[in-house]
């Protein structure tokens, strides 16, 4: 007989349980990222493809990769990033590499003293091209 308040029959000693593993996470080739200009207040939404790198004022943006979970799972999503500034030189130095979470953004954002980027989402479609592609 089952205990009080179960529904169904009590396990045995040899019963297996069986536990599902996660999802796997789904790889997109394109990131979108967001970024405040501090000076005129405008914020710019841009698309970037897995290993090219777009300019954002003095800031060059390269995804590594972006991943994405099942829409039947909870939302998270994650790019590994790195971001070069260009100096007044016009060297590139390099002020992040990590990863930025969608979900977070104030966690693992790019803080710049007169840019900001974050991740808002990945896509599984390539990136527009041309200037609809949010480069500076």
């Amino acid at each position: 007989m089952p205990p009080v308040g179960s529904t169904g029959p009590a396990p045995d000693a040899g019963d297996v349980t069986v536990v599902q593993p996660p999802k796997e996470k789904i790889a997109n080739p394109t990131a979108v990222y967001a970024g405040l200009d501090k000076i005129t207040g405008r914020i710019t939404s841009f698309e970037v493809a897995m290993g090219e790198t777009v300019q954002f004022g003095a800031l060059q943006v390269t995804p590594r990769a972006c991943y994405t979970r099942p829409p039947t799972e909870t939302t998270n999503t994650t790019s590994f990033t790195e971001v070069n500034e260009i100096t007044l030189k016009g060297e590139a130095k390099r002020i992040f590499t990590g990863w930025m979470f969608a979900s977070s953004p104030g966690l693992h954002g790019v803080e710049h003293p007169i840019f900001d980027v974050w991740l808002t989402d990945c896509k599984a479609t390539a990136p527009a091209t041309g200037a609809s592609a949010g480069k500076k």
